[in-house]
C-alpha cells in the first residue's frame, strides 16, 4: 500500500484563523499542540487516543479551504516516486522539496505527499456532552460536472483505492483501508463553480444530527439546510461542512 495514513488540513485566512481553529478544536474533542512554522502557521489537533489526522493552518493569501496530506510508506517507495505516480495520473507539481511535494488534482484540488513516520491508531469518536459520539472521518471533493468521471479515476488510481458507486448518482465513494482515518467522497456538482475548480469540505459521521446540529450551532455553527442523509452547516468562519447519517464508531 503506497499511502499508509491521510491528515487532512484546515485552511484559514489569518483574519478567521483564531475563530475557527477555537471551533474546529472544540466540535472535534481535541487539544491544540504547540505552533509552528516560520511564522507559527501550523498546529495539529490532538485526539484524547489514537494518532492525530487533523491540522490546522493560517495562510498568507488571504484564502482558505482546506487541503489533503498522503503519507508515502518507505517501503513502497520515495515522495519523489508517488509525485511522478501523480504526475503520470494528470497531477501537476507546484513545488518540491526535500520530503514534501505540493500538486493539484486534474481539477485543482490541492493535496501533499509526505513521509510516513508511524501512524496507525484511527482516533475513537469524541462525544460531546448533548451533542453524542461523533468524528470529522471524511473529505467531500466537489467536482464540477465536466470533471467529475477524471477526478474519480485519478483518485481511485493514486490511492489504489476501490471506487463505488451511490445509491445517488452524484456520489462515488472510494473504499480506504481499516487503519486509513479518512473516507474520500466525490460529489459531482450540479453546475461549474467561478474558478471550474474542484473544492473541499469535512464531514462528521455522527450518531445522532438532530442531537449534534443544535451543539454544534451553540459554538457558533449555523444550520443552512437539512438532507434525508445530512445536514449542511458553516462552521463560524463560513466554511461548510456536513453532518451525516453515519455511525462515528466505523
Amino acid at each position: 500500500m503506497l499511502f499508509r495514513w491521510l491528515t487532512l488540513f484546515l485552511d484559514f485566512p489569518a483574519e478567521a484563523f483564531d475563530a475557527g481553529v477555537a471551533f474546529w478544536r472544540e466540535v472535534t474533542g481535541s487539544e491544540l499542540s504547540p505552533f509552528r512554522g516560520p511564522a507559527g502557521e501550523f498546529a495539529t489537533l490532538l485526539p484524547p487516543d489514537g494518532d492525530a489526522y487533523l491540522r490546522v493552518q493560517r495562510t498568507a493569501d488571504g484564502s482558505g479551504g482546506c487541503h489533503l496530506d498522503l503519507h508515502v510508506d518507505p517501503a513502497a517507495g520515495t515522495v519523489d516516486q508517488a509525485a511522478d505516480r501523480a504526475v503520470a495520473l494528470g497531477a501537476t507539481v507546484r513545488h518540491a522539496s526535500d520530503g514534501l511535494v505540493i500538486a493539484d488534482s486534474p481539477g485543482g484540488f490541492t493535496f501533499c505527499l509526505v513521509r510516513w513516520h508511524g501512524e496507525n491508531t484511527v482516533p475513537r469518536p469524541a462525544s460531546l456532552d448533548t451533542g453524542g459520539a461523533s468524528r470529522a472521518d471524511q473529505l467531500c471533493l466537489d467536482i464540477p460536472p465536466d470533471a467529475f468521471e477524471r477526478e474519480c479515476a485519478f483518485w481511485a488510481a493514486l490511492t489504489g483505492w476501490h471506487q463505488r458507486a451511490d445509491n445517488r448518482p452524484e456520489f462515488a465513494h472510494l473504499d480506504r483501508p481499516a487503519q486509513i482515518p479518512i473516507r474520500l467522497l466525490l460529489q459531482r456538482r450540479d453546475r461549474a463553480g467561478p474558478l471550474d475548480q474542484v473544492a473541499g469540505h469535512v464531514d462528521f459521521a455522527c450518531a445522532s444530527r438532530e442531537l449534534l446540529a443544535p451543539r454544534h450551532a451553540a459554538s457558533g455553527a449555523r444550520v443552512l439546510s437539512v438532507f434525508p442523509g445530512w445536514t449542511a452547516m458553516t462552521d463560524p468562519t463560513g466554511r461548510p461542512y456536513c453532518l451525516t447519517r453515519r455511525d462515528p464508531a466505523v
